[in-house]
């Protein structure tokens, strides 16, 4: 039986051109590469599962490549791209600093440094949670930082670039990471989806890169349970919303339509029922909050393109956001926001949830109630 390999590592990218969503560092390490101006010390920082190993990775195999492309790539068959990809290179050193920290460990790698490559043309250190080192450990590394070989290049990676004394970071070239973007990610899931022979719908490849909030590592992770879960390897709407315990979208146009309408019994009855599904009430008003943002940002055309979700639901954000005046999101929203604000601190937060939907279903009165007394203003002036 063939060993399943995770996602995240089967397709991890072999070269610049397949790094997802961080264009504007590919390009500007690229174009070092093939300009042959490269900083001796890189610090690659972001949040987690955006490509920072991946493309300290890259960086070095490209460093070393015997026959570069003419766009500045690794040829991916010289002997330095070979003993690379097989995990032989004696060029390239990997240090986690989680479980490498101490003096003693910072000084075994400058050991190493003092040594020339006797193959290839650079040796390269990459160290990944570069602010787990100890305060000594850094210190004991800014004079090889500073002034290094010739042949030595050093790529620090890091998720809490604050954690990172000063005096490093002014010896770094810094890149930082992007979160990507929802629509890359999901582009690169239905291409995974596509070679892997696996149907999918691409709401559910949407709402699976929404979940991962940026991560592209987590968006693999859930791709392979969602795979998993199913029995005919597809990737439905219906089985992710269940799967990663999330609100269907349908339930927040439901409520929105009923508090507009003044129908309290029916909000209420709808909120009953998500909290029996084992959903969260802090969750359901948090996405409320965000359902009355996306419907502001439908009213005016030149905001439209801030929704991102797929065409179909997007339509019908714009034909309920047609139906619901500005005064009430506004309303609905402050409302919302108060009770999120103030949702830990309550004793009875359901009931808490309640009272800001009853506030909510009220609004439409008090909006009409506001015009009338207007209107009859104007008439009696």
């Amino acid at each position: 039986m063939e060993n399943f390999i995770v996602s995240a590592r089967k397709y991890r990218p072999a070269n610049f051109e397949t790094v997802v969503g961080q264009q504007h560092i590919t390009t500007t390490l690229k174009n070092a590469i093939k300009s042959n101006h490269l900083a001796q010390a890189f610090l690659f920082c972001g949040p987690r599962g955006v490509g920072k190993t991946t493309c300290a990775r890259i960086l070095a195999k490209t460093i070393n490549c015997q026959n570069l492309t003419p766009e500045g790539e690794a040829c991916g068959e010289c002997d330095s791209c070979r003993a690379f990809i097989n995990g032989t290179s004696l060029n390239i050193s990997e240090l986690d600093a989680a479980s490498n920290n101490s003096v003693d460990d910072i000084r075994g790698l400058i050991e190493q440094v003092r040594y020339p490559p006797q193959f290839g043309k650079r040796k390269v250190y990459i160290i990944d949670e570069v602010h787990m080192l100890s305060t000594a450990a850094f210190n004991a590394f800014l004079k090889t930082l500073e002034e290094p070989p010739p042949y030595a290049i050093f790529i620090l990676a890091t998720t809490e670039k604050h954690k990172i004394l000063p005096t490093i970071l002014s010896r770094c070239q810094i890149f930082d990471f992007n979160r990507i973007q929802i629509k890359d990610m999901a582009d690169h899931l239905a291409n995974i989806a596509a070679k892997e022979g696996i149907a999918t719908e691409y709401e559910a490849l949407r709402l699976i890169a929404q979940k991962a909030d940026g991560a592209l590592r987590d968006a693999l992770s859930m791709f392979d349970l969602i795979v998993t879960f199913s029995t005919d390897r597809s990737i439905r709407y219906k089985q992710t919303i269940a799967n990663l315990h999330i609100l269907d979208y349908d339930y927040y146009f439901q409520i929105t339509d009923a508090l507009v309408n003044s129908d309290l019994s029916s909000a209420l009855l709808i909120f009953r029922q998500i909290l029996q599904q084992g959903f969260d009430g802090h969750n359901f008003i948090i996405g409320l909050n965000k359902h009355l943002r996306d419907l502001l940002v439908c009213k005016d055309n030149a905001t439209v393109q801030l929704l991102e979700v797929s065409d179909e639901v997007k339509h019908r954000y714009i034909a309920q956001a047609n139906q619901v005046s500005t005064g009430f999101l506004l309303s609905a929203l402050t409302i919302g926001h108060d009770c999120d604000i103030h949702y830990k601190a309550s004793k009875d937060q359901a009931l808490h949830v309640e009272i800001a939907l009853m506030k909510m279903a009220h609004l439409t009165s008090a909006i009409n109630l506001a015009q009338l007394a207007e209107e009859l203003k104007k008439k009696l002036n």
